[in-house]
């Protein structure tokens, strides 16, 4: 096995995991996850190298990690994805000559402003004698302003990975943590952002769907902002560090957590009404810098009547000292898409 980073650029922080050990019993090496600057990421798209360069060279030297190869995610707008059937008979090579001919009809964009990967699947579950194949593509600059801010932070971008696949190998590291009545049933991983949240609907391991919403931690700054008179930065001092009045939890936090809820329901309410393919959601799962919040889970099940639980990708992982064990528990439901990375590693 040879050592990758998973590294996480999100529009507020990079977020850095280091796994080592086997398969079996995994180990995190090294963590760590440093702010960035305001605008330096934008739509999920890196606006600032050099920034993120900085933030990923104080990251890397925050964990103490030796190791300088990386395994980066890119998502948002840019990147298409797709289940394409294909002929079954066709070789590796006919069948990536196939793709490329029929890629104009799925990828919105001039073919040689894209980078195109694909995988097959297995048969096809909707065609005879044909396979199903992951087809995905992102502009090549959203590609080559990840790569940049990885060179500038002093390392190797080895693997260009998408978010959504990064998920889905974080989720089976929480396969555990998933109680479904019936195994038909859905699972909706909802990640809550500083900017975004993306409702993320699962079954068998895979990601049926996905959507973005634009809502997440930065209203919650704002909010104090406006109810306390403290400038941004301030109020996301006072919010991560404590220190505000008793009647933060009542006046602010409360509401907050109301409008997370309904932001949730909102957004299943609307994908059941575009999707037949599942009519039942037997777990939620809350991920990104909002699940750290002290009773958002409960908040969540009580208005939607659906069990729900705090993604930690870590809860079964040896955590060496170097890793600081206490701050990466805390810090755990934002670390998924790191992780999901890092398991790379283990390909």
């Amino acid at each position: 096995m040879k050592p990758l980073l998973g590294i996480d650029i999100s529009s507020t922080a990079v977020k850095l995991i280091e796994l080592g050990g086997q398969r079996q019993q995994i180990q995190v090496m090294s963590y760590a996850a440093v702010g960035l600057p305001a605008d330096s990421v934008v739509d999920k798209q890196v606006a600032d190298p050099e920034a993120v360069g900085q933030a990923i060279r104080k990251a890397v030297k925050q964990s103490g990690t030796r190791t300088r190869d990386v395994v980066v995610a890119v998502g948002g707008a840019t990147v298409i994805s797709k289940i394409v059937p294909m002929p079954a008979d066709l070789s590796d090579r006919e069948l990536e000559q196939q793709i490329r001919l029929e890629a104009d009809q799925y990828i919105p964009y001039p073919l040689e402003e894209v980078g195109m990967d694909f995988e097959v699947i297995g048969p096809s579950a909707t065609e005879d004698n044909s396979v199903d194949v992951f087809l995905a593509a992102c502009r090549t600059d959203a590609i080559d302003n990840r790569v940049a801010a990885i060179h500038l932070g002093g390392l190797t971008c080895k693997i260009v990975d998408v978010e959504s696949n990064a998920l889905e190998n974080a989720c089976q590291l929480i396969a555990e943590q998933i109680q479904l009545k019936h195994a038909d049933q859905g699972i909706a991983v909802v990640d809550i952002g500083a900017t975004t949240t993306t409702l993320n609907i699962m079954q068998a391991g895979n990601i049926l769907y996905s959507r973005d919403q634009a809502f997440g931690g930065k209203q919650l700054t704002e909010e104090i902002m406006a109810h306390y008179g403290l400038s941004y930065e301030e109020a996301g001092k006072a919010k991560r560090r404590g220190g505000l009045p008793e009647s933060y939890g009542e006046e602010v936090l409360k509401p907050f957590i109301q409008d997370i809820a309904n932001q949730i329901d909102r957004a299943l309410q609307f994908f059941f009404s575009s999707s037949s393919r599942i009519d039942k959601i037997g777990q939620i799962i809350l991920a990104g810098g909002c699940a750290g919040i002290p009773g958002i889970d409960q908040a969540v099940e009580e208005q939607l009547e659906v069990a729900t639980r705090i993604a930690n990708p870590f809860a079964n992982m040896k955590v060496m000292p170097r890793a600081r064990p206490k701050q990466l528990k805390l810090d755990a439901p934002a670390l998924m898409t790191a992780c999901g990375l890092a398991m790379r590693s283990f390909d």
